[in-house]
């Protein structure tokens, strides 16, 4: 998955992007990229799904008036281990 939450602070990391930082470094994703202009994150579709919940609810409660959200499957179809 690839995200961004918004406005932006060049200056200072808003409260809202510490928020989404907090959510995806805790998902414990395979793999997680995380910058000042936008945010990855690889793993399990359950645990992406999971933290992309969280993501949504906790940035959306810290202030975020958007959040860019991309989601992608690579791989197989269902039940094979989707990422």
């Amino acid at each position: 998955m690839e995200f961004t939450t918004e406005p932006f602070d060049l200056d200072e990391a808003p409260a809202h992007a510490l928020a989404a930082r907090r959510i995806i470094e805790a998902a414990e994703l395979d793999a997680v990229d995380v910058g000042p202009f936008g945010n990855t994150a690889e793993g399990d579709a359950d645990r992406v799904l999971t933290a992309v919940d969280a993501l949504l609810r906790k940035s959306l409660e810290a202030g975020a008036t958007r959040v860019s959200l991309q989601v992608n499957v690579i791989g197989g179809g269902e039940g094979e281990g989707n990422r």
